[in-house]
């Protein structure tokens, strides 16, 4: 049987993605761990500490994040991305020599920007974003399958250890996902069209519904089709996250934001003038991505 990919695992941060990946680690699909020998969790809350040893999601739980990446060979941040730099600061003196460094953050610029300059030379950094999720967070929202057949991207900096590299994408593809290297600038420019563009009109749309007069606002509650449900759906997602990732990744997501309002206003021009082409082109564009997310296995 093969050793794991990594002899300790340390997770700080166990709310939806860190149990999830913590979930998935200790399984013993083929009567041995091919993640890590070792799982260690930790986390800022006492709540969230006792609730992972509840649910034995891990081998040991130790809520100072000095002690629990001692002598791991693999630390994942799981933390909002405007808690990376502090949380890296507090325990790089404290990694082993040859650790690895890694995250899950839904930014990566300003990741590196924060942890590079204070980068050990004996610790390789390995940036990493799955593409998963859902609106709920905490120990308790986890599961293990939640990673199969999505993506994660990796944006490693210019120099870093092909083979730290090649160890981090294969905890990930132990974890049922696809890995690919990406540049972290654009990485950050395609998750502000796909996944922060769409969070910031979500959360939008649903504030201008509750700013509505009362008795339109309960009607808007009551007749809700599903477009307007799946907008709360995601409006539903965590606000601490979602305000990290709008202020780290301001300049791509406000880029996205203007297109879009350019696009938004060419659509009211043609809904205001008649412009039947118009409205039918953008619409079938729309079907066409959706059947082509369809076919990537991506919907």
């Amino acid at each position: 049987m093969s050793e794991p990919i990594f002899k300790r695992l340390t997770l700080i941060g166990l709310g939806l993605i860190g149990s999830s990946l913590a979930r998935r680690a200790m399984q013993h699909p083929t009567g041995a761990r091919r993640i890590a020998g070792e799982i260690v969790a930790c986390d800022s809350s006492g709540l969230a500490c006792d609730r992972v040893r509840v649910l034995g999601i891990a081998d040991r739980v130790e809520p100072d994040a000095t002690l629990a990446v001692r002598d791991a060979d693999c630390v994942v941040l799981c933390v909002p991305v405007g808690a990376l730099g502090d949380v890296a600061a507090r325990i790089m003196p404290h990694l082993a020599p040859g650790a690895i460094l890694s995250d899950v953050g839904s930014t990566k610029q300003s990741m590196l920007r924060e942890i590079e300059p204070i980068l050990r030379a004996d610790v390789a950094l390995v940036p990493g974003h799955p593409l998963a999720g859902t609106e709920y967070s905490g120990p308790d929202a986890g599961f293990s399958t939640l990673f199969e057949n999505r993506w994660c991207l990796l944006t490693p900096p210019e120099g870093t250890d092909p083979g730290a590299v090649a160890r981090v994408a294969a905890m990930w593809n132990e974890c049922g996902a696809r890995s690919r290297e990406m540049d972290a600038a654009h990485h950050d420019r395609v998750l502000a069209i796909v996944s922060h563009l769409p969070h910031l009109l979500a959360f939008t749309i649903c504030g201008t519904a509750d700013d509505l007069a009362d008795e339109t606002r309960s009607e808007v509650l009551e007749f809700a089709a599903t477009g307007f449900r799946d907008f709360t759906r995601i409006a539903a997602s965590d606000p601490v996250m979602w305000r990290d990732i709008f202020l780290n990744n301001r300049e791509a997501l406000l880029e996205m934001l203007a297109r879009f309002t350019e696009d938004a206003q060419a659509m009211a021009r043609a809904i205001r003038w008649g412009d039947d082409a118009f409205i039918v082109d953008r619409i079938e564009r729309g079907r066409a991505i959706r059947r082509s997310l369809i076919e990537l296995n991506q919907a």
